[in-house]
């Protein structure tokens, strides 16, 4: 028998409508950039404290703009006729994890830092991103965060009667599992090359990105796919190198066996 869950949650405090969805977005920023003030204080990072902010400071800016660049295209002719109100609160994760690594290249480039920085920021991001996946899932239906209709045992009513796909979920079960594995990586007697925990993180998330994309009910597609699947290809591109030095890696290990 399907669970059914009365969503979307939004529970009432002195008479006013509470957006969850909102409040755990606003905890996650809050959280992870706590999270990530531990862990630099308990490492020995290399880069200074203003190349730091200056890093920062880029990928705020770079994650802005393609988020909401990337929204926009998951549907531009309704997004178009919504207004400019909507498409500045439209925003995707996906354009922001982007957007930021490129704004953090090109603040590197301009300050002339050549060392990784991405690893430090790499465990608190996925903290973040789960925070606000719970979110997501309290949103139900208000939100296009949900999966399609399905006759799964996992099926859901999200809030409009249906059995769907939680996706919000099934990306919660894979963000838990992708924290332990790169915590182990950084925990490992001979730590990787600096970067590789922020990369692996990278490619396996946008890997798990493009196939639940299929579990989502996109209307507007480019060649077949969705405006997040073809970023995703792009980033594959980006990490091209990362993902052939990978396979070979394990081709090797497998070999040994």
């Amino acid at each position: 028998m399907p669970l059914s869950f009365s969503l979307p949650f939004e529970p009432i405090l002195f008479g006013i409508k509470l957006n969850m969805h909102l409040i755990l977005e606003y905890l996650a920023f809050f959280i992870a950039f706590r999270y990530y003030v531990v862990l630099r204080k308990k490492s020995s990072d290399t880069i200074s404290s203003n190349n730091r902010l200056s890093i920062i400071i880029g990928a705020i800016f770079g994650a802005l703009f393609l988020s909401r660049l990337v929204a926009f295209f998951e549907n531009p002719p309704l997004h178009l006729q919504q207004g400019w109100l909507v498409l500045l609160n439209n925003k995707t994760i996906m354009g922001g994890l982007f957007g930021g690594l490129l704004g953090v290249e090109l603040a590197k480039k301009i300050i002339g830092e050549k060392q990784s920085s991405g690893d430090l920021f790499t465990l608190p991001i996925i903290v973040g991103i789960a925070i606000g996946r719970i979110g997501c899932f309290l949103a139900g239906v208000k939100e296009f965060t949900y999966g399609k209709e399905t006759d799964s045992f996992l099926g859901m009513n999200l809030g409009d009667g249906l059995l769907r796909h939680p996706i919000a979920l099934y990306e919660l079960v894979f963000l838990t599992v992708l924290f332990i594995a790169i915590g182990r990586i950084q925990k490992l007697s001979e730590p990787p090359q600096p970067g590789t925990s922020f990369k692996v993180f990278m490619i396996a998330y946008f890997g798990f990105r493009f196939c639940i994309e299929f579990l989502k009910p996109n209307t507007f597609f480019v060649l077949g796919l969705s405006s997040i699947q073809i970023l995703c290809l792009i980033c594959f591109s980006y990490y091209s190198k990362t993902i052939f030095q990978g396979m070979l890696y394990a081709g090797k290990k497998l070999h040994l066996l």
